[in-house]
């Protein structure tokens, strides 16, 4: 794994938590995206080395809006840069860790993703994130 690549925070409305998060991070958000196949809108902020994605659901069954239903708004994710998803999700695989997708799946910002399931990874849901390719 390279570094941290960003923080996902799950919100119930991405527009309310403009303002709280422009002020904490004294910056403006940057990109906006809507993720069909995770049933998710994204907003980015740029915070140093990392970035802090918050995520609202665009569907009631939705990861996300299942996600505040039962522990409320709050941090969802943290998100590794790696060189290799292929090789990574492999090699987690191999170490006892629960893949949530057998095949990287496309995220938000020009990303391919796995996540690990929380039970392997001392309860907190791990991403995988590798940049798509030019041309990809």
């Amino acid at each position: 794994m390279k570094n941290l690549e960003h923080i996902g925070i799950a919100v119930k409305s991405i527009e309310a938590s403009i303002p709280l998060f422009s002020k904490l991070l004294n910056t403006e958000p940057y990109k906006e995206e809507f993720v069909e196949g995770e049933k998710v809108r994204t907003l980015f902020f740029n915070c140093g080395n990392v970035k802090i994605e918050l995520l609202e659901s665009i569907s009631e069954d939705g990861a996300i809006a299942k996600f505040i239903e039962k522990r409320g708004e709050g941090i969802h994710h943290l998100a590794f840069e790696v060189e290799d998803i292929h090789q990574e999700m492999l090699r987690m695989k191999e170490e006892g860790f629960t893949l949530l997708n057998e095949q990287p799946k496309t995220g938000a910002d020009n990303k391919q993703i796995c996540f690990l399931h929380p039970k392997t990874t001392g309860g907190t849901l791990i991403e995988l994130c590798q940049e798509n390719k030019k041309g990809s």
